[in-house]
């Protein structure tokens, strides 16, 4: 499966452009199902829990693909797994456009979920080891992939707007879109080598991979696994059982490892889950968060913010090098997450064009958290190799779609009965639907029937409350980066009594 060189001068640039569109793909994906699920909503009559389901459907699958890969990667080939996800990505999308409602969209969405975790098992390792020298800087232009990814995912979704004339031809049309970035990544993938992962070529054992994740970080990741399979078996999660399950796991990896893992690789899983939520979980809920307070007249407002962010994003971290060498990795993560509270907190209060300015400040904020904390992973962590690397991303995503993004939708569900209940008690009659279960119990519901049967004055009436609510999530979800500063002030000022931050050769202790 190797031939190439992990330490050569001229690393495989060819390899890492392929490397680059397969990220592509994955979040083009992403944001056509994030810029469409409001008119799937309407057209197959689903709560926001359900939504909320649905995004979860397309992340926690990737955590469990991103695990499964990592602990056997180096053993069946980097070749292999890419071919996998080829192959998932493929029968996903055909799965999708022949789907009814609900439970058909939750089971293709899964299986996209596992074709994408499937490629960031491989394609982050291989650039950290293409460029062993500055990772950050690399793993950040590859991460460039995702918001370009969503970007033109949106753009699409924009020119082809929600229609309900054309119900059908606009939600398939825009899926079957997704097959134009996976196919180019098949063709471009297929014919490179891959290179040996930098941790098998310096002779770091399977053991020693693990003693950095350690007792508590599989413990941590056990749990989110258990919870992930309950929600794809369709129960309600036994947190008894689950944690019962965990701790067994984890006094396995305790007792061959004897390491409870490492210290700081454990307070970076800690805060990637707020990360994910915060950053991801706003990209799956932004779209429908922002549709009803942009200004009249721009029906697409809110694709089109998303597109912009997304922008934003694609060119800053293509520039990332002399930013991350200016802060470090650390500052970066810290001035990055002070930022992108003002942004939520701003986007909270914000409508109209307005959004504009507050979108912007947001996008500046979260753009560098997500690779730049992949960049400290794998500067920090090396001999954990493509787990510890990959381990993080797992997490974060398994966060999200075990607990962040159904919660989103579960406090959007309660955010709305809430106000309809206190102060539109006759309109919530009109529209009230039945409960409908969740992780976090029974949440109310909207009848999206009933929604369409409103008259003119009520559907006004019920919009302008839409509106306020949605706009409360962000300062909801603003709390998340809060939590993440005080723990990266932490690891600042541990680097600068160590210093400052410096990355760890494979040799070192």
């Amino acid at each position: 499966m190797t031939t190439a060189n992990p330490t050569s001068d001229r690393p495989d640039m060819k390899l890492f452009w392929a490397c680059f569109i397969a990220l592509v793909a994955t979040s083009f994906v992403f944001g056509v199902r994030a810029n469409t699920i409001g008119l799937l909503q309407d057209g197959f009559n689903l709560s926001e829990n359900e939504k909320g389901s649905i995004n979860g459907a397309g992340m926690w699958p990737f955590a469990l693909s991103i695990i499964f890969f990592s602990l056997i990667i180096d053993w069946i080939g980097y070749k292999t797994v890419a071919c996998f996800a080829i192959g998932c990505h493929l029968i996903s999308l055909v799965l999708t456009l022949n789907a009814t409602g609900f439970q058909s969209f939750y089971w293709s969405t899964l299986l996209v979920a596992v074709a994408n975790g499937t490629v960031e098992s491989f394609i982050n390792p291989v650039v950290a080891t293409l460029f062993p020298k500055d990772k950050s800087k690399w793993l950040n232009i590859l991460h460039a992939g995702w918001p370009a990814g969503l970007a033109l995912g949106a753009l699409f979704c924009a020119v082809l707007p929600d229609t309900h004339l054309f119900f059908d031809a606009v939600w398939k049309f825009r899926f079957a879109l997704c097959f134009v970035p996976v196919i180019l990544y098949a063709v471009l993938i297929l014919p490179r080598t891959f290179p040996t992962n930098e941790r098998v070529a310096a002779g770091v054992s399977y053991r020693d991979m693990l003693k950095e994740v350690g007792a508590v970080g599989f413990f941590i990741i056990t749990a989110l696994i258990v919870a992930a399979v309950y929600q794809m078996a369709g129960h309600e999660v036994n947190w008894t059982i689950d944690l019962i399950i965990a701790a067994i796991v984890a006094a396995a990896i305790g007792l061959y490892t004897a390491s409870l893992g490492n210290w700081l690789f454990l307070l970076v899983l800690v805060i990637i889950g707020p990360l994910a939520t915060s950053e991801l979980g706003t990209d799956g809920w932004m779209p429908e968060l922002l549709k009803l307070n942009g200004p009249a007249g721009w029906p697409n407002f809110a694709a089109w913010v998303f597109v912009y962010v997304s922008a934003i994003m694609t060119i800053l971290r293509f520039y990332a090098g002399p930013i991350v060498h200016r802060f470090s990795p650390i500052g970066l993560l810290v001035i990055g997450s002070t930022i992108a509270i003002i942004g939520l907190m701003l986007l909270s209060h914000s409508v109209g064009w307005t959004i504009v300015a507050a979108a912007t400040i947001y996008a500046l904020g979260k753009t560098f958290l997500w690779s730049t904390t992949l960049g400290l992973t794998s500067e920090q962590f090396p001999k954990g190799g493509a787990l510890t690397l990959n381990g993080v991303s797992a997490v974060g995503v398994l966060f999200l779609g075990v607990l962040g993004s159904p919660f989103i939708g579960y406090q959007q569900d309660q955010d709305m009965h809430q106000r309809l209940s206190s102060s539109h008690a006759p309109l919530l009659l009109k529209v009230e639907g039945p409960a409908k279960p969740s992780i976090f119990g029974d949440t109310p519901s909207l009848d999206q029937a009933k929604i369409k049967a409103l008259d003119a004055a009520a559907s006004t009436e019920l919009t302008a409350v839409q509106a306020e609510s949605k706009r409360g999530a962000f300062s909801k979800i603003a709390v998340l980066p809060s939590f993440m500063l005080a723990c990266y002030l932490i690891m600042f000022f541990y680097f600068r009594s160590k210093g400052g931050y410096k990355p760890l050769e494979i040799g070192s202790h």
